[in-house]
């Protein structure tokens, strides 16, 4: 059973958490502020970052704390708070791809896309872009993207329908974000792979927990959808497959981890079987890449 106390001394790392001011993130954010690291909260509101920050101040945490604005709803900004943390650190060791939304009304992006698509995915692929120049030069960098057990309830991606074009189904749009996210995380391992770069890409999913994060779902229909599973994690726990991703010596790149409970839907970290066609299909991540290099101008890695 690993917990964040298997954490090895995180002293002198280098960690972005997107959206550490809350739920899972701020779990994650802890575990590496109490291991040592210098963490940054990526959060789009300054007051709800310091709040954060004073909470995990008061566990006594040895590493260091500080705030970055990331509004991963506009790649300018997301462009913004790369160039700005560029400036002030000479490495990244880990990059936390854990900012996201759910179901929300339908609602875009300041570029016009689909909003949980544009947060969720292609805010964090610009991010990582951007942030690339700091991951190669830091030996063994680490960027671990979260998805979501969704990701196996969509059969693809209509690349038609990232602006709203058709209509809304939030479910939907959640899962297609969610797809997204892990293969992101596949292809950039590929990627890295054929550079023979020592950055490891890999992915992680919490499972079933209760956060922030379903706050647009209306309580009756939450309640009934949490009462069909026999357990429900809460933000600590949820937040451990991806700690694991992000510390573990035996992680490889290229994998996907999740809860080891029935159906992952709670547990401790263990690679993941969660898996569909979409998920393996190559062409379909070459796609999404290509796409996302258009859209945001970033071409990476090199």
């Amino acid at each position: 059973m690993w917990t964040k106390e298997n954490i090895t001394d995180q002293s002198g790392k280098t960690v972005i958490v997107t959206g550490a001011n809350t739920g899972i993130g701020f779990e994650i954010a802890l575990a590496f502020y109490e291991a040592g690291a210098n963490v940054t909260i990526a959060c789009r509101n300054k007051d709800k970052a310091e709040d954060a920050i004073n909470k995990m101040k008061s566990s006594g945490g040895k590493g260091t704390l500080e705030i970055g604005i990331l509004d991963l709803t506009n790649l300018n900004a997301v462009k913004i708070f790369a160039d700005d943390f560029k400036s002030k650190h000479q490495k990244l060791d880990i990059l936390i791809n854990n900012a996201g939304v759910m179901m929300p009304p339908a609602t875009t992006t300041v570029d016009g896309f689909e909003l949980q698509f544009g947060v969720n995915f292609l805010g964090h692929f610009a991010l990582t872009a951007h942030l690339f120049p700091l991951l190669k030069k830091t030996p063994n960098a680490r960027v671990m993207t979260l998805s979501s057990g969704a990701a196996t309830l969509v059969d693809g991606i209509v690349f038609e329908n990232l602006k709203l074009e058709k209509p809304y189904d939030a479910q939907r749009e959640y899962g297609v974000s969610k797809l997204a996210n892990v293969l992101f995380a596949f292809e950039l391992h590929k990627k890295l792979k054929a550079l023979n770069s020592t950055i490891i890409s890999v992915a992680a999913h919490p499972g079933v927990v209760y956060t922030d994060l379903q706050r647009h779902i209306p309580s009756e229909i939450l309640e009934t959808a949490f009462a069909e599973f026999k357990e429900v994690s809460q933000p600590w726990q949820g937040a451990l497959p991806s700690l694991f991703a992000a510390t573990e010596s035996t992680v490889k790149s290229g994998e996907f981890y999740g809860p080891d409970g029935e159906k992952e839907y709670t547990g401790y970290p263990t690679l993941s079987k969660h898996t569909s066609k979409a998920m393996e299909d190559e062409e379909l991540s070459v796609k999404l890449w290509a796409f996302s290099e258009e859209i945001t101008g970033l071409q990476f890695p090199y």
